[in-house]
């Protein structure tokens, strides 16, 4: 199962959390273009991959299915 957002609400996400796209397709943040965003298992995230930061933090999700799951057990409390 994937959860995917068309090209402006990803665009729209990142620049509100002040993120941007490198030329490698790697989410970065803005102020620091040589740092990559990570998703929790320590992965570096793809623009193609992204799919959410959880809300309260910035731990940027994936779009895969072992990342949702793990997402859900931090949700409710496993």
């Amino acid at each position: 199962m994937d959860i995917t957002f068309d090209k402006s609400a990803k665009d729209y996400i990142l620049d509100v959390f002040n993120k941007s796209v490198d030329k490698d397709d790697f989410i970065i943040e803005k102020d620091n273009p040589n740092q990559r965003v990570l998703a929790p298992d320590g992965q570096q995230v793809e623009y193609k991959d992204f799919a959410g930061i959880k809300r309260g933090s910035e731990i940027f999700i994936k779009s895969d299915l072992i990342s949702l799951m793990n997402l859900c057990d931090v949700l409710v409390g496993k």
